[in-house]
């Protein structure tokens, strides 16, 4: 399909310039953008994990020399493990 755009001069510039050191079409180009920006909208936005870190002096002296199954037999016990 054929449309038409209004793009800057500087930016059509560039776009040439990236299309031929690329050597790809300025219409390669543009859909590679295009089809960029249309994946980016519709993947939603990606995870991020909240900061949940605390003040403290790390692990409490009796864990302090501990192995991680200690640390967790720790965490559930009286929980039925």
């Amino acid at each position: 399909m054929k449309t038409t755009v209004d793009i800057s001069d500087s930016l059509l510039a560039e776009a040439r310039r990236v299309a031929a050191r690329d050597g790809v079409t300025l219409r390669a180009l543009i859909e590679r953008g295009l089809y960029q920006v249309v994946r980016e909208r519709t993947a939603g936005s990606p995870f991020k994990l909240r900061r949940a870190s605390f003040r403290g002096k790390g692990l409490q002296p009796e864990f302090a020399e501990g192995s991680w199954e200690r640390i967790r037999d720790a965490a559930y016990r009286d929980r039925g493990a």
